[in-house]
């Protein structure tokens, strides 16, 4: 498909926080939507809607960066595709600097809790 990381990446666009937590959940291996409900609100706190979910993962999938494998009965389970981790890995990436400045700033003890 010819994707560079940074168009990937640009397929997050504003709906990044979702797709973010998307793609982690799948990065350990295919899932379907309810099993990726329950597992970002494992490791977020976030409960997604089916909405919320359903137009990301459409949004993701016409990106390129997962793809459906098959139906597994009636459920249909997405897996990461290689320009999927490469936009998740540079969007962590991207979070960890925009993280660790902030903790930094707040460090410095320029504002009081």
């Amino acid at each position: 498909m010819g994707r560079d990381a940074r168009s990937s990446v640009e397929v997050l666009g504003r709906y990044a926080g979702p797709a973010t937590w998307i793609l982690s959940s799948l990065a350990d291996g295919p899932k379907h939507g309810y099993a990726l409900i329950n597992d970002i609100e494992g490791f977020a706190g976030v409960r997604l809607q089916p909405g919320t979910l359903y137009a990301a993962l459409t949004r993701l999938v016409e990106g390129g960066l997962i793809e459906p494998t098959g139906p597994d009965g009636r459920r249909q389970p997405y897996r990461l595709t290689p320009p999927g981790a490469e936009a998740l890995r540079e969007q962590l990436t991207m979070q960890r600097r925009i993280a660790e400045l902030g903790l930094r700033r707040l460090s410095a003890g320029l504002v009081t809790p």
